[in-house]
């Protein structure tokens, strides 16, 4: 499931995996090392993750290889941070367009819209990520609190919407939620604006409908 994690209460910063102090440039660590993870991104965006390099990131970022290596021990190190960034602020970005959403069906909405947005915006970067194996255990353990985080959420809603029992109400909600991974693949078929609002009311319906098929019995 690629859904992001919500919730109804604020949710605490993840924690950060920044260091204390200043560099010789006297910069914070965690400001160059965002600068870093910046640089990688760059290098990124076209989908090559062996353009990545601890040297392309120094010259990318205008610094020496051996400030990289201060920041980061090794390339895979290197990439693994900038999954757990780019993860994370999909988390953030999803998370609140979804609780601002007032009903079930615009909390659906507003989830396929985001994830359809990222995949345009930064698709290739994702999907390069992934294939060069950075997920670890404690990306895989993270990114599954955040989805049991999700279908809870929009069970809730679901529950006080259709007044069925939970147990219905979690089998459809985590259905519909495991169903935008197909939309995202749809969508990768032909990456076109257009297409995008038909992919995003084509699942908007069929997670309603489901719903809605649930409470007329």
């Amino acid at each position: 499931m690629t859904s992001p994690p919500v919730g109804r209460r604020p949710r605490l910063p993840e924690p950060s995996e920044d260091g204390a102090g200043v560099d010789r440039r006297g910069l914070p660590h965690a400001v160059r090392r965002d600068a870093l993870l910046d640089a990688a991104a760059e290098l990124l965006s076209t989908g090559d993750v062996e353009s990545v390099s601890m040297e392309a990131v120094a010259e990318r970022a205008g610094v020496s290889r051996p400030l990289v290596y201060k920041h980061f021990p090794n390339r895979s190190e290197l990439l693994a941070a900038l999954y757990t960034r780019e993860s994370g602020a999909l988390h953030r970005e999803l998370a609140s367009v979804v609780e601002a959403a007032p009903t079930l069906e615009e909390m659906f909405r507003a989830l396929i819209k985001g994830l359809l947005r990222a995949q345009a915006s930064r698709g290739a970067t994702t999907a390069a990520l992934r294939s060069a194996g950075v997920r670890n255990d404690a990306h895989r353990q993270r990114q599954a609190r955040r989805n049991q985080n999700t279908v809870s959420y929009f069970t809730d809603q679901a529950v006080a919407e259709f007044g069925l029992p939970r147990r219905q109400c979690r089998a459809a909600v985590a259905v519909a939620l495991g169903a935008t991974e197909a939309v995202m693949n749809q969508w990768r078929l032909r990456p076109t604006s257009d297409y995008a609002l038909v992919l995003q009311e084509a699942y908007v319906a069929l997670a309603m409908g489901g719903l809605e098929r649930l409470a007329r019995g």
